[in-house]
């Protein structure tokens, strides 16, 4: 007598029989269950990614001749910054031991000048870069490693005038040295990965002479320490060589979080014109013998939701290269991603750090599609949105469709911006305060306070004094065509001078210099204004806009540009029409304009924020921009640009200047 047993498994069902008989009766063997192997992560691929970070370390070489302690580097940068840019290589081995290369480049921080002891020479560290080895044990997604390479950079050495600060000249001498680390990576899902790392990075020391100077010798010899927080992408998963010997066939994917994205864009632009009418030149013109410059900007946008309503981004950017002449000689500058404080080598500065929180009231909600400074999901149309922290103040007012963006559409900045806007900003344009706005379905209403630079031009913010905009928007439908007018009301008060208060004292002493006088009577002054900007859509493809701005002309710029008053507009073509749905052609134009006592000001020598030439034949600034943006792919642009800018710096005794321009940007 026979039974039928059933012995059953989650993937498989066991078919035995049980006899009372002989054991000859049981089967020799049993069927058995093939093993299960678990899934684990692969880390095998070729990556790129970005860093940021805090260094701490010093220049200063053993020896009579080391850098004095005034020009020890980290702690007087600006915020401790370092980060950049790696790529490299893993190939995870059967046995989980991964085997890596890694190649990154570190940038500083742009250094605070006003915070460093006067000396008559300073140094600073301009980048490191390393290629290293890599070496670590796979926990699933976890993977500590050390590391170590070979390092190099470049120091810099400048020399100070009599106030121990401005730098006079410079030279520059290469490093080679080694670095050694660890630290710990972790998949976070999709092809991302974050990391912390720290390095040591020693760079051989090089002696400056400075005999020229009338100095001693100088010996640099950096020693970083450097602790990094960094992103890394997955570039795909086949391995370098022998794919079936080395990749889990069972690896696993980590789903992206919709709580967090990550962004970024690149942006190259060449501008150049040809020489210029240039009977005289003074300490802010155009030389008129043309120049050639240009600008290189990358950033990354990351956002992560806080809870519900609640969201915290950081943009860190590497920014290098120089606007013509230095940012300088224009009211109406041609390159909007040309910033005041231009540099040889690129310098990262954290450009956005902000939370902000949305409170939503009910009612209709609509869909917020993923991007920079954006996470994906819904909100109320009726909301009051907070924010806090540091941004540009064109993130939230005076926004425009067809004339915004220098990375993307118009480039001059009279035509992207209100130009008598004088918004509070350092010298890359970007402030700390916090804005609140209520939107609703036909409008919304914002206002913000700010914080305004320490002085004109300064790259240093205050509280001292401050900023505050309001502005309304009301939407509409021409047609069944959208558009949008925005009226915005400003006021700044901040460390400045009134012109007339210089003119009178220069009238009553003729030697005296009158830029001297107006750094010699500067306090805590108001400057108000006003602008209004509109936006239609004509058809799908075809867009015009306007603006106007006015502000009261009585003391100096703060920190935007030498204007008083100014309009602008034009036109935004999509390419349908020529079988071209992604590219854009753009056709604008602005005339800006000064106060009366403004004029007067620049016609008695006097030198504003970025215009100046000695003297004075006034006209009205007038500028054409058109351009023709190129759609390369879903990611990049390529856009030729034309300037034609009539009475540079109000002057008629100077120019007209044709300025050519070529634009390269991509983003993800």
């Amino acid at each position: 007598m026979k039974r039928i047993c059933i012995i059953g498994s989650t993937t498989s069902a066991i078919l035995a029989t049980c006899s009372v008989a002989a054991a000859g009766d049981l089967p020799t063997t049993l069927p058995t269950k093939a093993p299960v192997r678990a899934a684990i992560y692969d880390w095998t691929g070729f990556y790129v990614g970005g860093q940021v970070g805090y260094g701490q370390g010093d220049l200063g070489g053993p020896g009579t001749n080391s850098v004095p302690e005034q020009a020890v580097f980290f702690p007087h940068s600006l915020t401790g910054l370092i980060g950049g840019l790696q790529a490299g290589y893993n190939l995870q081995l059967p046995n989980r031991v991964v085997l890596g290369l890694e190649l990154d480049a570190l940038f500083t921080s742009p250094r605070d000048l006003p915070k460093l002891d006067p000396a008559p020479f300073n140094s600073t560290l301009e980048y490191a870069a390393t290629a290293r080895g890599r070496i670590g044990y796979a926990f699933g997604t976890m993977l500590p490693y050390v590391t170590g390479g070979l390092a190099w950079g470049q120091s810099r050495v400048n020399i100070n005038a009599s106030d121990g600060v401005t730098p006079l000249s410079s030279q520059f001498l290469p490093h080679v040295g080694w670095t050694a680390g660890l630290g710990i990576e972790k998949a976070v899902g999709g092809n991302w990965t974050a990391k912390v790392e720290y390095d040591y990075i020693d760079l051989a020391r090089r002696t400056y002479g400075l005999g020229d100077a009338m100095l001693p010798g100088l010996n640099v010899d950096p020693k970083i320490h450097v602790i990094k927080v960094g992103l890394n992408y997955k570039l795909g998963e086949t391995p370098l060589w022998a794919p079936s010997a080395t990749s889990p066939v069972n690896a696993i994917q980590i789903p992206e979080s919709p709580d967090w994205n990550v962004h970024g864009q690149t942006t190259l632009i060449t501008q150049g014109y040809p020489r210029i009418r240039s009977p005289y030149e003074g300490a802010n013109s155009l030389p008129g013998g043309g120049q050639g410059r240009e600008t290189l900007t990358a950033d990354a946008f990351l956002g992560w939701r806080l809870w519900e309503g609640g969201e915290l981004y950081f943009n860190p950017e590497l920014a290098q290269g120089f606007g013509l002449n230095t940012t300088l000689g224009l009211a109406g500058f041609s390159n909007g991603e040309a910033q005041k404080g231009g540099t040889d080598f690129p310098k990262l500065r954290p450009q956005r750090y902000l939370i902000r929180q949305t409170f939503g009231l009910g009612g209709e909600q609509e869909e917020v599609a993923d991007g920079p400074l954006q996470l994906a999901g819904k909100r109320d149309i009726d909301r009051v949105t907070l924010t806090v922290g540091r941004f540009a103040i064109g993130d939230f007012f005076d926004g425009n469709s067809y004339a915004k963006d220098p990375r993307a559409d118009f480039m001059n900045w009279a035509i992207w911006s209100s130009g008598a806007y004088d918004f509070p900003a350092d010298l890359p344009g970007f402030t700390r305060g916090a804005v609140v706005e209520l939107n609703r379905k036909e409008w919304a209403v914002r206002a913000g306070l700010f914080q305004v630079p320490s002085a004109p031009n300064s790259d240093v913010l205050t509280s001292r004094g401050g900023g505050a905009v309001v502005e309304l928007e009301e939407r509409y439908a021409i047609q069944d065509q959208p558009g949008k007018l925005r009226l915005g009301v400003f006021g700044n008060q901040g460390n400045t001078a009134s012109y007339r208060d210089a003119l009178a004292i220069v009238a009553a002493d003729p030697s005296l210099d009158i830029n001297a006088t107006t750094a010699g009577i500067r306090h805590t002054l108001p400057k108000y204004g006003f602008y209004a900007n509109m936006e239609q859509a004509i058809t799908q493809d075809v867009g015009i806009f306007a603006r106007a701005s006015w502000n009261d002309g009585q003391t100096e710029i703060l920190s935007f540009t030498d204007i008083d008053r100014s309009v602008s507009g034009g036109i935004s073509i999509k390419g349908s029409s020529w079988g071209r749905t992604n590219d854009t052609i753009g056709i604008g134009g602005a005339i800006n304009g000064l106060s009366s006592a403004h004029r007067d000001f620049l016609a008695a020598g006097g030198i504003g924020l970025l215009i100046g030439d000695g003297q004075l034949n006034y006209r009205e600034e007038k500028i054409l921009e058109a351009y023709y943006a190129y759609n390369l792919n879903r990611w990049s642009t390529l856009t030729f640009d034309y300037q034609f800018i009539a009475n540079p710096s109000y002057n008629a005794d100077r120019g007209p200047v044709s300025v050519l321009s070529a634009r390269a940007h991509a983003e993800f």
